[in-house]
């Protein structure tokens, strides 16, 4: 279709510069007196082809030039008047410069140009005619470098194209894999705590034990589920992704894996933007995990106030062991997740031995 409408364009194009170079041709010819030869079915016939030529200028600018230059040397050297036929030479000089690079354009427009100029040395002599070569100069120059500029904004504009979509396939990557991360990280921690649960009573209290398995099959199908829902959103499948209205089964979750979470919630709760539901979803859920992970003592508190114009998050838990945090991807993820949103993130040590996690996330005042 795209190739369909750039042949119409360009014979469209052709066709009105031929009309125009036919009807100006004419009248110039009656208005001037500095002709050698008066206008004819021949003059008129080359006007026309050099005009034609124009519909070749996109698919093939080497030949079009050529061409036309070959067609406009003739019919100044035939003797005719100066006319519209400059016009077509312009537009296949452009056309040249602005769809080839100049390692083809510029050899092919400088002999254009010699071609053009030809008609200087046959139709006077002297310094006078000579002179004559630097106006006449001016119609391959002018449109060269016209085509020329405006050739390479189009590549510096592709390049800019090329440049963001590379860097939002990156950014794609990144997401995908923090969602992974969170989720399998978080599936991970909280099956190896229950495990080791049961592995503990197993001989002495196996219906303990029972519990505790139970307990990791519903874990580790949540952590499936979710890391379903993750790859299904990739594959642009219509499914849920996590949000804090699914807090209750995370908590749940990490209680049954050996943490102990006492949750306080402020404001009214409502349906928040997707990207800030699922991104404090994945920031309580990550916060949790370190605990499990990283501590000793297994205790968190988690609050979450709805404000007007924000979400705002703080988890908090004893402070126990080399660090509160942990390290690979988590603090950093959560960091980059709140940044994006143009939130205000916040991890480390406070004076009282505690580690808090506190992130607030602009929702723009919806509801």
């Amino acid at each position: 279709m795209r190739a369909l409408r750039s042949w119409s364009a360009d014979a469209a194009l052709a066709v009105a510069i031929t009309l125009v170079g036919l009807v100006g041709t004419t009248i110039a010819d009656r208005w001037s007196d500095t002709a050698i030869r008066p206008l004819d079915a021949l003059g008129l016939a080359v006007v026309a082809a050099a005009g034609l030529s124009l519909v070749l200028r996109r698919r093939q600018p080497v030949f079009t030039a050529g061409a036309v230059a070959l067609l406009t040397s003739t019919y100044l050297v035939l003797g005719y008047t100066y006319g519209p036929i400059m016009l077509s030479l312009v537009v296949a000089v452009y056309s040249l410069a602005r769809h080839r690079p100049p390692s083809t354009s510029a050899p092919v427009a400088v002999g254009v140009l010699a071609v053009l100029l030809v008609h200087v040395l046959t139709t006077g002599s002297g310094l006078p005619s000579l002179l004559g070569a630097i106006p006449g100069s001016a119609w391959v120059a002018v449109p060269f470098a016209i085509g020329s500029v405006l050739r390479v904004q189009r590549e510096a504009a592709e390049r800019n194209r090329a440049e963001q979509l590379r860097q939002r396939v990156d950014d794609e990557r990144l997401r995908i894999a923090q969602e992974v991360h969170d989720v399998v990280g978080h599936g991970l921690a909280a099956i190896k705590m229950q495990a080791d649960v049961a592995l503990h009573v197993l001989a002495k209290k196996p219906e303990q034990a029972e519990v505790a398995l139970e307990a990791i099959s519903r874990t580790s199908s949540d952590a499936l589920d979710e890391l379903r829902a993750t790859l299904a959103v990739v594959r642009r499948s219509d499914v849920r992704t996590p949000g804090l209205a699914r807090l209750d089964d995370l908590l749940q979750r990490m209680r049954e894996a050996g943490l102990a979470v006492e949750l306080s919630t402020a404001g009214q709760p409502r349906q928040l933007p997707p990207v800030v539901d699922l991104t404090g979803y994945r920031i309580l859920q990550e916060s949790l995990t370190n605990v499990l992970r990283h501590t000793s003592d297994k205790r968190a508190e988690v609050s979450v106030e709805y404000a007007e114009d924000a979400v705002v998050l703080t988890i908090t838990n004893p402070l126990s062991g080399p660090g509160g945090g942990g390290g690979g991807l988590g603090l950093p993820g959560m960091r980059q997740r709140v940044a994006s949103l143009g939130g205000e993130f916040t991890a480390g040590p406070t004076a009282d031995r505690r580690f808090t996690v506190h992130a607030r996330l602009p929702t723009g005042g919806t509801g």
